[in-house]
């Protein structure tokens, strides 16, 4: 579908929002199309990671504004952006944004719920709902955790627009770079990615997302269990081999150092 194009190589999956014409507007074929791309990969074992990124000067504009007001129409979505969002989470392949363009409502919801997303930093960011006369309901599900109670109510009801250097002190998302070194910055989290073992990238996500959700004692006992397990695993000891001899492991293909 021509909204996202998808294209596979060196193990990554590249999704790249491309409806420029509706600014990457969160509409049913970027949906669908994003959708399509996390399936693919979390499908293949030979995807080590995905990678969204973006045409044009918006990465993603939010709500699709002429569907919602009722002035246009759209095909059917797959799924709704709220369950877009759980699958990016729950998805075990790695997914990281090139974000090169300006990020706005339900567009930084998407930043903010990839596991790694690198920004040029002179794009811009925004929750500009209340302007809208609308809430960033949905997407505070995957912000608020990453935010100061303080910093998001005043992001939240100011609705202004802030550089990207300042979504990544808010937590938003990891770092924003020069223009000239955004593809630098992504590559080598790519590599690194390559490295890491197919099962435990999946399991490390889970970590990180649902410890913190239990009690301590539910949570040293899951992780008891699942440490216990994964040491015992074929991966685990293809790749503790391959470092006693100085080797990378049999799952890297092209990784860092």
């Amino acid at each position: 579908m021509g909204e996202v194009r998808i294209e596979t190589s060196e193990g990554i999956l590249t999704a790249t929002l491309a409806d420029v014409e509706n600014r990457n507007a969160l509409g049913a074929h970027i949906l669908n199309g994003l959708h399509e791309a996390i399936t693919r990969a979390n499908d293949d074992d030979g995807i080590r990671a995905v990678m969204i990124t973006n045409e044009g000067s918006t990465f993603c504009a939010g709500a699709n504004l002429k569907v919602q007001s009722g002035a246009g129409r759209d095909e059917p979505a797959k799924l709704s952006f709220d369950e877009l969002l759980r699958q990016i989470r729950q998805s075990p392949t790695p997914i990281v944004g090139k974000i090169r363009g300006h990020v706005v409502g339900g567009g930084v919801g998407l930043a903010a719920a990839l596991d790694i997303s690198i920004a040029r930093e002179d794009v811009k960011f925004g929750f500009t709902e209340v302007r809208l006369g609308v809430v960033p309901a949905i997407i505070s599900v995957v912000c608020l955790p990453k935010m100061r109670r303080g910093e998001a109510l005043e992001a939240f009801l100011r609705g202004n627009r802030f550089p990207a250097t300042r979504a990544a002190e808010l937590g938003l998302i990891n770092r924003a770079v020069a223009d000239d070194a955004l593809d630098a910055a992504v590559d080598g989290v790519l590599d690194d990615l390559r490295l890491g073992g197919p099962q435990a990238l999946g399991l490390a996500k889970r970590l990180v997302y649902e410890v913190p959700a239990m009690d301590e004692k539910e949570a040293f006992a899951w992780t008891t269990e699942l440490s216990q397990r994964l040491f015992r695993s074929e991966e685990a000891a293809a790749g503790m081999k391959a470092f006693l001899k100085r080797e990378k492991p049999p799952w890297a293909a092209g990784g860092g150092d």
